[in-house]
């Protein structure tokens, strides 16, 4: 492995993929808070943010690779907005490629994160919620206070549950980008697959897998860490 610079750059990715573990997990504590109300159209708006999670890999994968096509979706969008003049590649430049697998992952787990976070905060009582705007507390005093010392054990599940999907991604290079442009979307789980299934390279495979097993234990271990609740 020490010999291949694509084992490193796979190695680099993964750890680059992490990046989307705090903005999955704002973006879906903000979510579950805005779909936590009684509002009509409510239910339709959390359907439509789960559709992703339940939404085939492939049909993601083909789905997202239109959209971001020179003549897809999104350049089409911008060049109407006038924020670009030509096509971007978003899966041909080696600098954006994986910034745009990783948007892909993102949306894709959004959704699930927002319903593991939508029931923990419909299983927040009703009295504490009473009682804090008895005593005058404000709405964000409220949400700091109460709701997230209250949602910690979810947070601290879904960060690790996350975590470890970004140090696992798998499905989105394979269908996307297999691994380009020039190895840059390479992440340690493709490396792995494409060792072992494309190469026949067995040894290789199974000691790129144990690197990242090992890193998956490690990150883990250090979000039990941070996270955890502390009891006084």
């Amino acid at each position: 492995l020490l010999d291949d610079p694509v084992f490193f750059i796979s190695l680099k990715n993964s750890l680059l993929y992490l990046l989307i573990v705090p903005a999955i997990q704002l973006g879906a504590i903000v979510l579950a808070v805005l779909v936590n109300n009684a509002l009509p159209g409510i239910k339709l708006f959390r359907a439509a943010f789960y559709v992703p999670v339940v939404t085939s890999v492939s049909v993601v994968g083909i789905m997202w690779g239109w959209m971001y096509n020179e003549q897809g979706l999104i350049n089409a969008v911008l060049q109407w907005l006038h924020l670009i003049n030509d096509p971007i590649g978003w899966l041909s430049d080696d600098r954006l490629a994986l910034f745009s697998l990783m948007l892909v992952t993102l949306w894709r787990g959004l959704g699930w994160y927002m319903v593991l976070y939508l029931a923990a905060l419909q299983a927040i009582p009703n009295d504490l919620e009473e009682a804090a705007v008895l005593d005058g507390a404000s709405r964000w005093q409220r949400f700091w206070q109460i709701t997230i010392p209250m949602i910690m054990p979810t947070i601290l599940l879904c960060t690790v549950l996350s975590t470890l999907a970004a140090m696992k991604v798998l499905e989105e290079v394979l269908i996307m980008t297999k691994g380009g442009p020039v190895s840059s979307t390479y992440t340690g789980l493709y490396y792995a697959y494409d060792q072992g299934i494309r190469a026949f390279n067995f040894p290789r495979a199974l000691a790129a897998s144990l690197v990242v097993s090992v890193f998956c234990l490690a990150i883990a271990w250090l979000n039990f860490r941070f996270l955890r609740p502390r009891h006084r």
